[in-house]
Order: structure tokens, then sequence, then C-alpha cells
């Protein structure tokens, strides 16, 4: 795994962690404001209904005092408490809608004034207990007969639960910014130890294909003295063939290496992916003509992408190599580039050839490291099981995607770059 994709893996864990740190903050604080609403608004009814029944009198205003010692109020009192409201107002009207009775336990002309102009509009709602501004209301029929509305100011209990509302919104805010905080600083240190594994298992690569190197190069030039001296058989062709194999294997490892180096440095612009896709195809046509493979393309001009341009020729070259290298024998190999939407950057390419033994095979194995589902076939080729790995990876760094299928005796290996 390269530095780039650690870094985005890390980019990935903190948006999944602060998105779950949220939606849990989220339902904690949705719970405590539910709760504490549902309890106030409880409570009001529970009072509006006792003011309605003593006839403007809350059960309250009671002249008995208790001697008891006072107390803390207990859980139970806290799900279930009695407000010492301010201000209520109890309104009796007849059948025709003239006010017959009217009591208020405030001596404010202008707020009893209100307060009968609001109950005009009270009488018409629907509901027989509901909230109107900062006051709540309970409709209903007194002993008498007449239709009895009662209001009760919750100014205090409202401004109580906006307090409590506006608390818990400070409150997740600051924690979500601590947290990120936290997250943004651990996960650089939980990801430094893979990066510095990743620089060390591209350095092992680079360091082992050097050494390597050697004594290939010492069994070749012995293999060939041999032949010199004693003439050639079929165990010096067998040791050479081998030595080719070991090499080309040890330059595909340090490909790796590199390509991962390159993933870290590259250079995005915009780039003709039309031109790059079509110089990469000619290079194959002598191949193709020499194989005797038919070359197909379709590549619609003007086709526009954010990239780096060196790593769509290898995409190309790559997946045009490999169809050649598997094409069935005088089959045909098919090209096509298109545009994701026009006007817009981002591509497809499809590259396809004829491949009658495709059936049943696991196209989703083509893409794992030096797979090879014919042993004997693919080194016969010259393949190591390592190209199309590549050319996932230079996919993935472009946000695409690759994926295989076979149909009809037809492979085709389908990108999409973005």
């Amino acid at each position: 795994m390269s530095t780039k994709e650690i870094q985005l893996l890390r980019k990935k864990f903190i948006i999944i962690a602060m998105f779950s740190f949220f939606l849990v903050m989220l339902f904690i604080g949705a719970v405590i404001n539910t709760i504490s609403f549902t309890v106030t608004t409880v409570s009001i009814r529970s009072t509006l209904t006792s003011i309605s029944r003593n006839d403007g009198r809350s059960e309250e205003d009671s002249d008995k005092v208790d001697e008891k010692r006072p107390s803390l109020p207990t859980v139970v009192d806290a799900f279930s408490p009695t407000y010492r409201h301010n201000h209520f107002f109890v309104l009796s009207y007849n059948e025709d809608g003239t006010l017959a009775k009217y009591n208020s336990n405030t001596d404010n002309t202008s707020e009893n004034n209100l307060v009968q102009y609001y109950a005009k509009s009270l009488l018409q709602f629907s509901k027989d207990f509901g909230r109107y501004g900062t006051y709540y209301y309970l409709r209903g029929m007194s002993e008498s007969g007449l239709i009895q509305l009662t209001i009760l100011d919750c100014s205090a209990e409202l401004s109580s639960f906006l307090r409590l509302l506006s608390a818990t919104i400070a409150t997740c805010l600051l924690a979500l910014l601590i947290t990120f905080g936290l997250v943004l600083a651990l996960s650089e240190r939980v990801i430094q130890p893979e990066i510095e594994n990743s620089m060390r298992q591209k350095q092992f690569i680079t360091n082992a294909s050097h050494e390597l190197k050697t004594p290939l190069a010492v069994i070749r030039a012995n293999t060939e003295l041999s032949e010199m001296m004693h003439g050639e058989d079929e165990w010096t062709k067998s040791t050479l063939k081998q030595v080719d194999h070991l090499n080309g294997l040890i330059q595909n490892l340090v490909l790796i290496a590199k390509a991962a180096e390159r993933e870290d440095k590259s250079v995005m612009a915009q780039i003709d992916a039309s031109k790059c896709v079509e110089e990469s195809a000619a290079n194959f046509e002598a191949m193709a003509k020499q194989s005797e493979i038919t070359l197909q393309k379709e590549i619609e001009p003007n086709v526009h992408l954010i990239a780096d341009e060196s790593k769509v020729r290898q995409l190309a070259t790559l997946l045009i190599d490999n169809a050649i290298k598997y094409c069935d024998e005088k089959g045909t190999v098919c090209v096509f580039l298109t545009p994701l939407k026009k006007g817009k950057n981002g591509l497809r390419l499809t590259v396809s050839n004829s491949y009658s033994a495709g059936a049943g095979i696991d196209c989703n194995r083509f893409f794992d490291r030096f797979y090879r589902q014919d042993q004997s076939h693919n080194i016969d080729k010259g393949g190591y099981g390592i190209g199309l790995s590549i050319a996932e990876s230079i996919c993935k760094q472009n946000g695409g995607s690759i994926k295989a299928l076979w149909k009809d005796g037809v492979i085709s290996f389908i990108c999409q770059l973005t």
C-alpha cells in the first residue's frame, strides 16, 4: 500500500469516525431535549387542568402549611415537576360567544386585555390543548355548562427549554471540534508506522532486485560459456530460459516499487486522453499484424481528463498489450474510448479481445498480483500476472474503477476514470 493510499484510508476513517460520533451526539441531544419538552408539556397540562377544576385557583394555592423539613426533589419529582406559574387566566363563555366570567391572578390591565383578544382566536382552534405564542391553553366545559378557556403564561418554561436546546447544540458542536482534533492527531500517529513500513517494503524490493541480478548474471555467463565449450543442449537452453524469466520477474518487482513512488509524485493536469490512447494503440499495430490479430479502434476525439498523462498512456499500453498476448489465434482486439458525460471530464476505456477459454473463469482474479489462470500458457506468453494489477492501481489513483467481463467468447476490460 502506497503512502497516498494510506493517507486516503486515513481520511475515510476520519470521515466515518466523525459521522458516527455526530449521529451518537445527535441521538443523545434529541433524547434529552425530547424528554425535557415532554415532561414540561405534561406538567403544564396538569397545571391547566388543576386551575380549570378549581375555577381559577391552582392546587398550589392552599392555606395549609407543610411543617415537615424541606427536602430535595426525588428522581420521580424531576420527571413530574409542579411549576409555580405567575400568570393564569380563566375565561367562561356563553353559547352565543359572549364573555360570562373572567378570572386572573394578575392586575396587569394590558396583559388582561391582550389575553382576552387572544382568547377569541383560541376558541376557533380545533384542538382543546395547545400553545399560542408563550401561552398554553386548555378548553373545556365548566360545571355550570359554560365554555371554559384556561390560559397559562409559560414564558419561563419555554425560555428554559430554549436554553437547554441551545446548550445542547453548543456542547455537541464543541465536542465535535474536540473529537475531530483528537482523531486527526491520533490517526496521524497511528498511520505513521504503516507509512514507514510501506517505504521499507519498497526499499527492500529495490535492494533485493539489485542483489538478485548479480547471481543471475553469473549463471547466464557460466551457461553461455558451457555452450561455447560443449555446445548447446536442452539443459543449457532451459537454464537460459529460466534466467530470462527470473530477470523479467525482477523487473516487474522493481516496476511495482517505482509505480508506488510515482503515485506519490503524480503530476495532474488537463490532458487529451484521445491522443494518448490513439498513440498507445498505434504502437501495437505491427505486433498485432505479426500475430495475425485484427486491431480495431473506436476512439472519440477530444476526450479530456485531469490526470497524469504518463499514467493514462501506461494504462492503455498495459491493457492493449495484455489483450494481444492472450487473444485467440487470428482473433480480434478492440479499443473503445468514450467520454463519461459530454462536456465534462472523465472517460470510459474498454479493451476487449477474443478469448474462447474464458467460460467459467473468475474474471476478478485477473487483478490479483502474480495470478495465472494457466501457468504454462502464461509463461509461454511472457506474462507475470502483474500488468492488470498495475492497471487497477492506476484507475484507483484517478478515482475510477476497472472490471473484467466475459461474454460470448470475448473478454472485456472496462475502465472508468474521472
